[in-house]
């Protein structure tokens, strides 16, 4: 039995609200269902062991959207998911079969959502319309201007059209002109650069508090003062101070006693999680929780004795590690306004050294890729650093609860 490990893909609307996540399954380099082996018993375990407990964590309380063979449907495997939480995912299938379409409508009749995947544009697909609730199409494939007859047959039977590929906002704009409703890709990890664009003072500000925080030893004046400049950072330290007391009643007369009773590790996680959101607008919402999962997993994955060297980093790394795309400047630039370490610095802008390769190889496994930035495949780069796929996955679903009990 091989194992499998689990990664996300958000999938938009025309507004750029994240509706659900395809779930990635992999233990080999094809985004699809693993078919571990042909025996129903292990499917069924690697199921429950590695999906059924944590579809909830991973996809946030989003629709998961979930790929699976012929086989797969037959054994009734989506019949272990809540009907309400799952997106059913066609795949392997080069036309429709008698077969299939009963298969389909069993799952319809059953009231679970429907995508049919790998769409060609051939009319055969047009018998699965009653019975599908979302058409994938792969825009790298098909020409979007082939696509409007088609278009124009699935709307009569209120179906949506997702683009897959998806690679800048311009793209996501065009298409939803032609009449696509959700979107698919990695352009919300494209910054949108505007030229001779210049930072508001209140996004320095939370830059400057983010950079502070994170100094050694921490300045509690220095984080207490730009705290104040800001009623909402105000109120949330307040509000954490209380959460965590001990049921003896504090009585703060200050910010910098607010700080200095929380001590460093909770202020620094709190100020940066409260800095980050600040910077966070409804179209980077997606990015912002991205770069939380990948700051709690960078640290968490810091522990071990390979990265032990880049802990103190690890958080504040993860944390920026889209920055670009939130402020919608290029790193280069942004880093001259924060006094960063200069390993964080290397790590964001040249994704070098240890913590550059921290950095790339979570982002890697939280995003399914198979191949990291410093050119090696993710497998390797795990057994290079002793990192067990099940510990990282591990860590992986504990930074998604902690960014989804966040609640930003």
């Amino acid at each position: 039995m091989k194992n499998t490990y689990i990664a996300r893909q958000a999938i938009f609307n025309d507004t750029s609200e994240t509706i659900g996540y395809e779930l990635l399954f992999r233990d080999s380099p094809d985004n699809k269902f693993p078919d571990v082996d042909h025996d129903i018993a292990s499917s069924k375990l690697i199921i429950q062991n590695h999906i059924h407990g944590d579809i909830k964590t991973i996809s946030m309380g989003k629709l998961s959207f979930i790929n699976f063979t012929e086989n797969c449907l037959i054994h009734k495997f989506p019949l272990m998911f809540d009907k309400d939480s799952i997106v059913i995912e066609l795949v392997g299938h080069e036309k429709p079969t008698n077969k299939l379409l009963k298969i389909i409508q069993f799952y319809h009749d059953e009231g679970y959502m429907i995508a049919l995947t790998q769409y060609d544009l051939a009319l055969h697909w047009d018998v699965l319309f009653p019975y599908i609730n979302i058409v994938k199409v792969d825009i790298e494939k098909i020409n979007t201007k082939r696509l409007l007859p088609a278009v124009t047959r699935m709307r009569a039977f209120n179906i949506a059209i997702a683009a897959e590929k998806v690679e800048t906002r311009n793209q996501q704009q065009t298409l939803a002109e032609v009449g696509f409703d959700y979107f698919q890709g990695y352009f919300y990890h494209e910054p949108e650069i505007i030229e001779g664009q210049t930072l508001a003072p209140i996004k320095t500000q939370m830059l400057h508090l983010l950079s502070e925080t994170f100094n050694s030893p921490l300045n509690y004046d220095s984080v207490a003062e730009i705290i104040s400049h800001d009623v909402n950072l105000t109120v949330g330290l307040l509000k954490l101070v209380n959460n965590v007391s001990t049921g003896t009643r504090i009585k703060i007369t200050s910010l910098k006693q607010a700080a200095a009773y929380l001590g460093e590790e909770k202020l620094r996680h709190f100020v940066s999680i409260l800095a980050l959101s600040n910077l966070t607008s409804e179209t980077t919402d997606e990015v912002c929780k991205q770069a939380l999962i990948t700051a709690k997993m960078m640290y968490s994955l810091s522990n071990s004795d390979t990265f032990k060297p880049v802990n103190d980093f690890a958080f504040i790394t993860g944390l920026l590690s889209s920055i670009e795309v939130m402020l919608s400047m290029p790193i280069s630039e942004i880093v001259k306004t924060m006094p960063l370490a200069e390993p964080i610095e290397r790590a964001l802008v040249k994704h070098e050294g240890l913590l550059g390769q921290l950095l790339d190889l979570t982002t890697s496994y939280i995003l399914g890729h198979e191949q990291v930035t410093i050119d090696k495949t993710l497998t390797n780069i795990l057994n290079q650093y002793s990192l067990d796929k099940e510990v990282v996955q591990a860590e992986f679903l504990k930074a998604s609860q902690w960014c989804n009990d966040l609640d930003i």
